[in-house]
């Protein structure tokens, strides 16, 4: 039986003379306030690249700019290798729809090599996930379902002054974790500014980079075990805020760390 992240992530390669161009096909499992979850459009740029015929390695790098919200429906992903070095490759990318540029963005992908490495920071020490009670999110949040989130701290039950959340996540059903997944998971954050005021805003996300710090071993070990998740915002103001986010895996292994910007505006407006 197929997940249904696979079946969300599904590309069908077209025929074209200029660029690399696939189809992609909304799927209400992954529905948000507004258009689809963008970490499922995130994830499936990855998938999509990761079945380029002459791809190298695996992600290191992604950032998608969401110029227009997705509608319902097939959606276009061109895909171009601009230049491939030894170790790593550079791609553009543009998702189209209803002949209109809905978002753009880069990928970077790469051959990872054995050096000296060491992670600072520190991976949140939390609770075993059987004595943390899964959270719901309200139904017309859609893609949250298809997540277990257990929230240690800052859940959406009131306004905080802090806006740091650390949750145990996984799949919903368990699935293996892999680039795809991992992808969608660096966005499954709500955004910031609900929890600072405690209640759900209009806001969407501009731009979401996602850095990727695993080897694909790293989640072959990872499987399907829910992953340590912690986000925080740093500056609200003027309609825009930024949130930083980390993934943690099994080991402390430091799995992706994301940044992005989000837009929002006040109830009153």
């Amino acid at each position: 039986m197929t997940h249904v992240f696979d079946e969300a992530t599904t590309v069908e390669k077209l025929d074209s003379a200029d660029r690399y161009t696939v189809r992609a096909t909304t799927h209400p499992a992954y529905n948000n306030m507004v258009g689809p979850f963008g970490g499922i459009t995130a994830a499936t740029v990855v998938r999509a690249v990761s079945d380029h015929p002459d791809v190298l390695g695996d992600p290191l790098a992604l950032t998608i700019n969401f110029a227009a919200p997705i509608a319902e429906g097939e959606w276009e992903l061109a895909l171009e290798a601009i230049r491939t070095n030894r170790t790593n490759q550079h791609w553009t990318f543009t998702i189209g729809q209803n002949d209109q540029i809905v978002a753009t963005g880069t990928a970077v992908f790469g051959v990872r090599r054995e050096t000296w490495a060491d992670t600072e920071g520190d991976a949140p020490q939390l609770p075993p996930v059987d004595d943390v009670p899964a959270t719901d999110f309200p139904d017309f949040i859609a893609w949250a379902r298809n997540y277990d989130k257990r929230f240690v701290t800052g859940s959406l039950e009131a306004a905080s002054d802090d806006s740091t959340s650390t949750l145990w996540l996984r799949d919903e059903p368990p699935r293996p974790l892999d680039f795809p997944a991992l992808t969608s998971m660096t966005d499954a954050f709500f955004p910031r500014v609900f929890l600072r005021h405690g209640t759900y805003m209009p806001a969407g996300t501009i731009s979401l980079t996602t850095y990727f710090h695993a080897t694909r071993d790293e989640l072959a070990a990872q499987g399907a075990n829910s992953v340590r998740a912690t986000a925080r915002g740093t500056r609200f103001g003027n309609g825009h805020f930024d949130q930083y986010g980390q993934i943690w895996g099994d080991a402390d292994v430091l799995l992706a760390t994301t940044h992005q910007l989000v837009y929002y505006k006040d109830a009153a407006q």
